[in-house]
């Protein structure tokens, strides 16, 4: 019987996602941060429901904004990775924590961008789409 020579170690895929998977969630602290500066609140991080996930949850006064983190070569490119399919996704998620914290629907709730680039101070982008309702 021969073995694999790979068997064991990880597929190449795999890595691929874990090294993105790793880059995103060093772009959320990031961002998290940035935001910090400017006077926002962590309220929740990679908030998961079936429908969606939302990167960042920050409150700032009596906003609540739903924050999209995206981490590109440059801000274009950044920008373009938020596909009207993803705004989609972010307004259904945003519409489930709100569910899940009713209390939330008393603040003024907004869709914000960070952009994050190689040697650049991150992009934040206010009320960056509407919730198209």
């Amino acid at each position: 019987m021969t073995t694999r020579p790979d068997r064991g170690r990880p597929r190449r895929g795999t890595e691929d996602r874990q090294a993105a998977e790793q880059r995103g969630r060093r772009a959320e602290r990031i961002a998290a941060l940035y935001l910090g500066l400017k006077g926002y609140r962590v309220v929740a991080r990679r908030f998961k429901s079936p429908v969606g996930e939302i990167d960042l949850v920050m409150r700032r006064g009596g906003v609540l904004a739903f924050v999209e983190v995206k981490n590109r070569a440059d801000f274009d490119a950044a920008a373009l990775a938020v596909t009207p399919h993803a705004r989609r996704r972010l307004l259904r998620a945003a519409d489930a924590f709100i569910g899940r914290h009713p209390d939330a629907a008393t603040l003024t709730l907004r869709f914000d961008l960070v952009l994050i680039a190689p040697r650049r101070w991150p992009r934040h982008l206010v009320d960056a789409f509407g919730t198209d309702r």
